[in-house]
């Protein structure tokens, strides 16, 4: 999951509108930092307070207006997880997901795919199944969201990990994808022993073992059409794709989920 927030774009006027984790950055320097360091005068913890409001405010007006574009609805109660998530955002602080790089396949220069092992690591996960893939994974972001931004048995902020994953199935001649879809997030390091517990019933904390993928690169937005086409490419470039599942892919996402060309990755997964 970009990732590491849910970008949500639409189009409007102006051209798109989106949300991304560098425009969280620039949002979170408007803040005035002034009133959260108030000598105990009650009219400044009152300033200090309004200012804090009117920012929870405008935050979510803005990621209403922006996700309305994918049809996707922001409620009021996640204007805290959003002020949270923006005044904690640091591009230096994402933590990657770690692998172990096998081989790189390149052809002219061009790099087709990577086989990589990733190891048996704990992920928060929740299980989405709404009409359209983009709905699925924003909406699904949301509720880590929460889990991320203090709603968990630890009380904490949690901290973003890339890539946000979501993984997706296809019938078994990999012509259509079914609607039911897994968002994840990659829980990390520090808590990979004691995950905190998610107050959402629907987060499930689940331990994946250790897997081979090959992995390749593409650019955009990620819907039905795109991931498809991304599938049969990778399968076409593979030369043992039968080694391979037939039907669960992972898509990895760097940029945040509704981004117009965000980064994404393709992965497929070694059979056991």
């Amino acid at each position: 999951m970009e990732t590491g927030g849910c970008r949500m774009g639409g189009a409007g006027p102006a051209g798109p509108a989106a949300i991304t984790l560098e425009e969280l950055d620039g949002l979170a320097e408007e803040s005035p930092d002034s009133a959260y360091h108030s000598h105990g005068s009650s009219l400044e913890e009152e300033a200090a307070e309004r200012m804090d409001d009117e920012e929870q405010e405008r935050l979510l007006n803005y990621w209403q207006s922006v996700g309305r574009g994918h049809q996707v609805d922001v409620p009021r109660d996640m204007a805290e997880p959003i002020q949270q998530l923006t005044r904690n955002n640091n591009p230096q602080e994402r933590q990657s997901i770690p692998f172990t790089l096998i081989q790189r396949k390149e052809k002219l220069g061009d790099l087709l795919y990577e086989k990589r092992q990733y190891g048996k690591a704990k992920w928060a996960c929740i299980k989405m199944k709404e009409k359209q893939y983009e709905q699925s994974i924003c909406l699904g972001f949301m509720k880590l969201m929460r889990y991320i931004c203090e709603q968990n048995s630890s009380g904490l902020y949690l901290g973003i990990t890339v890539p946000i994953v979501t993984i997706v199935h296809t019938n078994e001649a990999q012509s259509a994808m079914t609607q039911a879809v897994t968002v994840a997030y990659y829980l990390p390091e520090v808590l990979q022993d004691e995950p905190p517990h998610p107050f959402d019933s629907d987060i499930i904390i689940e331990e994946w073992p250790a897997t081979i993928v090959y992995s390749r690169s593409f650019r955009g937005i990620t819907n039905e059409d795109s991931i498809m086409r991304e599938i049969n490419l990778l399968a076409a470039i593979l030369e043992s794709p039968e080694l391979c599942l037939r039907d669960t892919f992972i898509i990895a996402g760097y940029t945040n989920p509704a981004a117009a060309n965000r980064h994404n990755e393709i992965w497929f997964l070694q059979r056991p």
